[in-house]
């Protein structure tokens, strides 16, 4: 491994393009859900920022781009491209799979945790329900981060 100083360092950070195109396709992602939530009348919410969940999915759209972009730097029959577009899928069937589910499993809690609350029998917050992405959130960010990556790159 060299001996890189810190100024070097930084210099090929700053020239990763893979990296930025992904970022910001993921930031584009999540700008998309933030704006349609203000344009759907509700008032703007830090949380919105870092949240899971809603259209576009934002993990698709990140995880194609990077993958995309992978292809396109390295080749689509490269060891990195194969490495990249497996992380793709696996995010894009956790976030829609194993995530909504436990997504569906926290509404039902909480319409446990609610019936006992009014019944006086427990005290417990509540859980968050939204967690995951449908099927056609998913195929949006996909879309999204595939486009954006042919663009951008």
């Amino acid at each position: 491994m060299r001996n890189l100083d810190f100024f070097a360092i930084i210099s090929q950070f700053s020239h990763n393009r893979i990296l930025w195109v992904t970022v910001l396709v993921w930031i584009t992602g999540q700008g998309i859900k933030i704006v349609t939530n203000l344009l759907s009348g509700r008032r703007f919410n830090f949380r919105w920022l870092i949240r899971t969940g809603g259209m576009p999915s934002s993990h698709a759209a990140g995880v194609t781009a990077l993958s995309v972009c992978c292809g396109m730097e390295y080749g689509f029959h490269s060891g990195m491209f194969a490495l990249a577009a497996i992380f793709a899928m696996v995010t894009m069937f956790d976030a829609q799979g194993v995530r909504r589910s436990a997504g569906e499993q926290a509404e039902v809690l909480n319409k446990v945790i609610d019936d006992m609350y009014w019944h006086k029998k427990v005290d417990v917050g509540r859980i968050r329900e939204f967690v995951g992405h449908s099927p056609i959130q998913v195929l949006a960010g996909l879309i999204l981060g595939l486009g954006m990556a042919v663009l951008l790159f």
